[in-house]
């Protein structure tokens, strides 16, 4: 039986989030450098992009850069950068041709102004795309995105513009980078054997399936992602009640 017919259609999850771990062993096993590895990252991306829309998943999110990757060494950051600068205009129109929408998370504003404006670009030209919504997190640390939130609320207590009373699970939502619109995760994928999360979505994935994978994040293609949705499908989710 082919892998999409063992697909419960009625069954799938609204928002899937995958950490796209792997790239630069994918590289050093190639004896390339580290950059090799996200430079040949793109068809999974679109892989995956294609999937959610053959499966009628409204919602993906990619941990394209987390707020820790400022920390690797400044060569590898300035040929990201590079990459960034060289591919992003690219691979962003051929994911607008796809009639997906392009949603940011992240301090964007911690990347060189041309990224910037590449990027808030295609967030405003994609804006009105209507097959599903993309979301990308760069520069992207869920304690950070927590912290702020945090400190807006704080701040607008102080001022008297909000009350307490009035600050629960769905306001304090509001003030995260992906505030109400999106909805909270339900499955996140993480490739190449790690088996963590690494600061990645902590409040928006609660109570979301954890699915691990040893494939490396440049050979992850649409069969292996129906196969974590597969996978999904047998899960039993009780939100912390008795099925």
């Amino acid at each position: 039986m082919k892998l999409l017919e063992q697909i419960d259609l009625n069954s799938l999850p609204n928002h899937v989030a995958i950490i796209m771990d792997g790239n630069g062993r994918w590289a050093e096993k190639r004896g390339k450098l580290r950059t090799f590895g996200h430079e040949n990252s793109i068809n999974s991306v679109i892989d995956s992009i294609n999937s959610c829309k053959e499966l009628g998943i409204p919602y993906i999110t990619l941990y394209v850069f987390s707020s820790e990757n400022w920390n690797r060494p400044k060569k590898e950051i300035d040929n990201l950068i590079r990459l960034f600068h060289e591919k992003l205009k690219h691979s962003l129109e051929e994911i607008h041709n796809k009639n997906v929408k392009i949603i940011v998370i992240g301090e964007i504003k911690k990347f060189p102004i041309i990224i910037q404006n590449k990027l808030l670009f295609f967030i405003k030209k994609t804006k009105n795309n209507t097959s599903i919504t993309l979301v990308l997190a760069i520069s992207y640390g869920s304690r950070e995105e927590i912290l702020r939130a945090t400190k807006i609320i704080a701040k607008k207590v102080y001022f008297g513009e909000l009350s307490l009373k009035d600050i629960n699970f769905s306001s304090f939502q509001n003030y995260l980078y992906t505030t109400n619109k999106i909805p909270d995760v339900d499955l996140i994928i993480r490739t190449s054997g790690e088996q963590r999360i690494s600061n990645f979505l902590l409040w928006q994935s609660a109570y979301a399936e954890l699915y691990f994978t040893n494939i490396l994040w440049p050979d992850f293609r649409k069969k292996d992602f129906f196969e974590a949705i597969i996978n999904y499908q047998k899960r039993k989710r009780r939100f912390g009640k008795v099925l």
